[in-house]
């Protein structure tokens, strides 16, 4: 038995059945629509990480002097071989491959880790290898007043000067003698503003009586970088800096070290 309906007749449930499918269409590709936003967030999330590794890697193959050539984050390596047909390609959900790309962004992040502790690790060396003390905290000025036993400036009666004056013009740059880290940025009596700046190997050196800083506590200087402009504060006559080296915390005579040959 054959039912056969003109265009007037059609039953009421094929209109429901059609809009159901139309409804369970549209979801689908509702979800799609979500899935594919997640899948490009990912990929912009990757991206970026991938970014900040080449440019972690760059500048650590500057550092180490590696040719461009040899060692470039920007490119691909070269990459081949055989083709194997017999091996096919299957299809992933999108769920899938989420889980693929999360499973690639911890390993980018343990990978971006490990290339900051590389970083930290050649910084390091790059300090021990500079820490070598030498030369006069000044690019211009002249030695003052030596280390060891003197006529105060303000008593009158001998004292003990426990460091090297440099005298100059106001604002002249302040140097740092080798590379090292700042353990002391601020104002200590009897200094005035100070610089004091640790190098390893329990040397530290001090830098007094300055206009204005230009270095914090936690900053890594370079050998010959200016880290402050010449003043007179604390217990000064006027402008110059109060040099002090330290071994172990304890001051010794500078002059060796300023007239000392540069490595």
């Amino acid at each position: 038995m054959h039912l056969v309906f003109s265009a007037n007749e059609v039953p009421e449930a094929v209109p429901y059945a059609l809009t159901a499918s139309t409804d369970i269409n549209a979801k689908t590709d509702k979800m799609s629509e979500h899935q594919l936003t997640a899948l490009t967030m990912k990929l912009a999330e990757l991206q970026s990480q991938v970014l900040r590794l080449n440019a972690l890697g760059d500048r650590l193959a500057n550092d180490a002097s590696i040719p461009e050539n040899e060692f470039n984050f920007q490119q691909l390596p070269p990459a081949g071989g055989p083709l194997l047909q017999g091996q096919t390609s299957h299809k992933k959900s999108l769920a899938q491959i989420l889980i693929e790309i999360a499973v690639l962004e911890q390993s980018l992040r343990h990978e971006e880790n490990q290339l900051v502790t590389l970083e930290s690790v050649t910084l390091g060396h790059h300090i021990e290898n500079t820490s070598y003390l030498s030369g006069r905290p000044i690019t211009k000025g002249w030695l003052s007043s030596y280390f060891g036993v003197r006529k105060d400036p303000f008593s009158g009666k001998p004292a003990v000067h426990k460091g090297l004056d440099f005298a100059g013009k106001e604002d002249a740059a302040i140097v740092s003698t080798a590379s090292g880290v700042v353990t002391w940025a601020s104002d200590r009596y009897g200094y005035g503003q100070l610089i004091e700046i640790n190098h390893g190997k329990g040397l530290k050196t001090r830098y007094g009586h300055n206009k204005k800083l230009l270095v914090k506590v936690g900053d890594v200087v370079n050998k010959g970088q200016i880290i402050a402009r010449m003043g007179s504060t604390g217990r000064s006559t006027g402008p110059h800096v109060h040099y002090e080296i330290l071994r172990n915390n304890a001051q010794i005579d500078p002059i060796k070290f300023v007239y000392r040959k540069a490595k």
